[in-house]
C-alpha cells in the first residue's frame, strides 16, 4: 500500500451543528449540507483553526487511512468508522505511529484553553440525534415568550416556550435544537439554523405536554435572539434537532451534580434541576449550583432559584456589578466554597458541568485547580480523568 494518510473527521453524534467549526476553517475544507458537518481531507491542512471553538469536542476525531473517505460518504454518516486495521503490514504500523505523534502535537497546541472531547455519563439517557435539518425542519408554535430580567437590568432575557403539536421531538435535558431565523444573509443564502439549549425537562415545559422551553438574551445585532425575543404567541418557529450527546444529566440518584455557568448558560440547569424535581424529589444534597451575574435583577430564574430548598438544590451566586461591593465571578465563589467543592472532588460520583460565555472557562479551570492544590490534587490529571469517566462538560460560546 501507498504510505497511510491522516484524516481529520468530525463525529456526526456529537457533533451540535453549530457551524464554528466550518466559519474558523481558513481553507474552506469543512462543508454541511442538511445532515452533517464534514471535513474535505484533501484540502485540510492541519492549522487547527477549527478546534478551539468547537463547543462539544466532536471536531477531534482522526483517522489513519489509505484513501481519504470522500466528502459524499461523510455526509449521510451516522456515526464515524472505526479506525482501519493496518497491523499486518509493518511500512503502514510504523506511519499510523508517526501520524498519532503528529496529531497529538497539532492537539496539544490546539488545546490550550480548549475543553477537550466530552464523554457522555454512564447513566445518562441515550438522546436522539438530528431527526429534523435545514431540509426538513420542524414547525412549532409559540405558545408564550415572557421576559425574566428586570426592566433596568443590563440585558433582556427571555423565557420562550414552543408547542411541538402532534410531532415526535424525544429531547433531553442539556441537548440543543437549533432556530432558523427567517430571511437572507449578506450573501444572499437563507440563514444557518442558531443552536440554544432546551431549558425545560424531557416531559416538556408542562408535564406530559409536547413542549420546550429555550432561555435567549437579546443581543444588540443578533439576527437569531432579535427574532426570538421579538416573537408573539401563535408565531411560526422552524427547528432543527435535536443536537448533542454528551453534554447529559445522569440518571443515577447517587450522582452529585456541580453545576457553573453566567447568564443564559443556566438553560440546560433547568432542565437538569427540574428533571431531578420530577424524577427524584426526595434526594437531598446531590444538585449544586454556582451562577454568576451582573446583579440580581440581570439573573434569569432568580426569584424561583431563591425559593428552592437547599438541601435539594444548594445555590451559590456571584455578582460582579453591586454598588458599594467587590466585584465577585464565579470562580471567586468556588474558591470561597473550596471545603464543600474539594470533598466533591474526591468522590467518584460528582459531574461537573459547566455552561456560558467562554471567558469563564479558564478562570474556573484555575479555581477548580487552586482547590484541588490545597488537598493533594493535580486538577488536570483529576480533570481528564473525570472526562474520560462521563463527569466533566464544558459547553461555552
Amino acid at each position: 500500500m501507498s504510505a497511510p494518510l491522516k484524516q481529520h473527521l468530525i463525529d456526526p453524534e456529537i457533533c451540535i451543528r453549530c457551524y464554528s467549526c466550518e466559519a474558523a476553517c481558513t481553507v474552506q475544507a469543512i462543508s454541511h449540507n442538511d445532515d452533517n458537518v464534514v471535513v474535505d481531507g484533501t484540502k485540510c491542512e492541519f492549522c487547527m483553526a477549527c478546534i478551539p471553538v468547537c463547543p462539544t469536542g466532536s471536531i477531534d476525531e482522526w483517522r489513519v487511512v489509505e484513501n481519504y473517505y470522500p466528502v459524499e460518504d461523510q455526509l449521510i454518516w451516522l456515526e464515524l468508522p472505526q479506525q482501519q486495521d493496518f497491523s499486518n503490514d509493518d511500512e503502514a504500523a510504523v506511519g499510523l505511529d508517526a501520524i498519532d505523534d503528529s496529531i497529538q502535537a497539532l492537539l496539544d497546541k490546539a488545546h490550550e484553553g480548549a475543553g477537550g472531547k466530552a464523554i457522555a455519563p454512564q447513566s445518562a439517557s441515550k438522546p436522539s440525534i438530528n431527526l429534523f435539518n435545514l431540509g426538513n425542519p420542524l414547525t412549532a408554535i409559540v405558545q408564550g415568550n415572557f421576559r425574566l430580567t428586570d426592566k433596568d437590568s443590563n440585558g433582556d432575557v427571555r423565557h420562550i416556550i414552543l408547542d411541538l403539536g402532534q410531532t415526535h421531538f424525544p429531547v433531553l435535558e442539556g441537548q440543543s435544537i437549533g432556530i432558523i431565523p427567517p430571511g437572507l444573509d449578506e450573501n444572499g443564502k437563507p440563514f444557518l439554523p442558531r443552536l440554544y439549549s432546551v431549558s425545560s425537562p424531557r416531559d416538556g415545559e408542562r408535564p406530559n405536554y409536547n413542549n420546550l422551553s429555550l432561555t435567549v438574551k437579546r443581543e444588540p445585532d443578533g439576527v437569531c435572539s432579535n427574532y426570538l425575543c421579538d416573537l408573539e404567541k401563535d408565531d411560526e418557529v422552524k427547528i432543527t434537532g435535536p443536537f448533542g450527546s454528551t453534554f447529559l444529566l445522569p440518571n443515577d440518584p447517587a450522582a452529585h451534580v456541580m453545576m457553573i455557568c453566567t447568564g443564559t448558560g443556566s438553560a440546560p440547569f433547568r432542565g437538569f434541576t427540574m428533571r431531578r424535581q420530577r424524577e427524584m424529589p426526595n434526594v437531598k444534597n446531590s444538585l449544586s449550583l454556582y451562577f454568576g451575574a451582573r446583579r440580581p435583577q440581570d439573573l434569569p430564574y432568580f426569584g424561583p432559584l431563591n425559593k428552592m430548598p437547599k438541601d435539594f438544590l444548594k445555590t451559590e451566586f456571584a455578582f460582579s456589578r453591586l454598588d458599594g461591593q467587590t466585584k465577585e465571578y464565579v470562580q471567586d465563589k468556588i474558591r470561597t466554597q473550596k471545603a464543600s467543592i474539594s470533598k466533591l472532588l474526591q468522590q467518584p460520583n460528582t459531574h461537573i458541568f459547566i455552561c456560558g460565555l467562554k471567558e469563564m472557562e479558564n478562570g474556573v479551570d484555575e479555581a477548580l485547580s487552586d482547590v484541588a492544590r490545597e488537598i493533594g490534587i493535580d486538577w488536570a490529571i483529576l480533570r481528564d480523568e473525570m472526562r474520560q469517566d462521563g463527569r466533566f462538560h464544558i459547553e461555552t460560546y
